[in-house]
């Protein structure tokens, strides 16, 4: 029988993240062969993750990375089963150093496929799905690119990167506060502009539907029924919709008997107030759209043209479960 050294052991551990007795028992079956030892504890892993297939990756640790440059910036989430392994140090530190690598990928397929320390990714997820007993999977992957790239993490639990079209001053300081609007708000497009004609229709339909029969269980209780709007995107209003608002506006006030001379007053509230109550579906899930978390008096659009000549170009989230 082939002698195992305390340094043999250690120095498996120290490559694979392994137990001090699943190392020194893959050396011994491996009769000391280093890389034979290896791939026991990779067989190991393969076993444990075909048994653990059907299992959900709904803990884990998210994780973003900017390049030097600040041009280009990657988020992950390196997926497990548990609370408990999602926190352990080892893992969020496996967790970002996969990070680091993945910022030179373009596509999961890609950063599963390259290499890591002899093997690819997918083969050291399996690995250390033996040796920490729970299914292990990239299960969120974002890379974005852009004149200025910044990001934030929430507890590891969500991460976010945004794209700005130029480094200005405090880009730092704007980039930050909107991805972590992108990380609490969770908008999914940028603007109204990226939604499609059939997602605006089957959201109106479905909104509308969802106050109208809130509003008589409201009526039912004695309580004021809540406004149905006609639209619920800006790119629904258009100019048409805009002057035909204008028209029932005036026609308002006229019946209220509010002066003409002073309706000039009037209307540019009454138009804002038709806007905002016509757009809750920009409100939000469109990013530039949405209220400022720091300060709901102002939209996130608002917050970065006080800033200067910037934009925000793109924005990108990946989070648990």
């Amino acid at each position: 029988m082939v002698k195992i050294t305390a340094a043999e052991v250690n120095k498996l551990r120290q490559s694979t993240g392994a137990g001090m007795m699943d190392c020194k028992n893959a050396l011994v079956e491996a009769e000391g062969n280093f890389d034979k030892a290896i791939e026991v504890l990779r067989k190991k892993g393969q076993k444990v993750a075909e048994k653990r297939a059907d299992r959900e990756n709904s803990e884990g640790a998210a994780i973003a990375k900017i390049n030097n440059d600040n041009t280009v910036g990657v988020a992950i989430v390196l997926g497990c089963e548990t609370d408990f392994v999602g926190k352990n140090d080892n893992f969020v530190a496996l967790a970002n150093e996969l990070a680091e690598k993945a910022i030179n990928f373009n596509t999961k397929e890609d950063f599963l496929a390259s290499d890591f320390g002899g093997m690819t990714v997918a083969d050291k997820l399996v690995e250390q799905t033996g040796v920490i007993g729970e299914k292990l999977d990239i299960t969120g992957f974002e890379k974005l690119e852009a004149p200025y790239v910044g990001s934030y993490v929430h507890i590891n639990k969500i991460a976010a990167l945004v794209g700005l079209s130029s480094k200005v001053a405090n880009a730092e300081t704007l980039v930050k506060d909107v991805a972590m609007q992108v990380a609490s708000m969770g908008a999914t497009s940028l603007s109204y502009k990226g939604f499609t004609a059939d997602y605006i229709a089957s959201e109106t339909e479905a909104r509308i539907a969802f106050i109208e029969k809130d509003n008589i269980e409201r009526l039912r209780m004695g309580k004021t029924p809540k406004n149905v709007p006609q639209y619920i995107s800006m790119a629904q209003i258009t100019p048409e919709v805009l002057a035909k608002a204008e028209e029932a506006a005036k026609a308002e006030l006229k019946a209220e008997g509010k002066p003409e001379q002073i309706w000039d007053k009037i209307l540019p509230g009454k138009m804002e107030r038709f806007i905002s109550d016509n757009t809750t579906l920009d409100q939000e899930k469109c990013l530039l759209d949405q209220k400022f978390i720091k300060d709901d008096k102002q939209t996130v659009a608002e917050y970065v043209s006080s800033f200067g000549e910037v934009s925000v170009t793109d924005f990108k989230r990946v989070a648990l479960g």
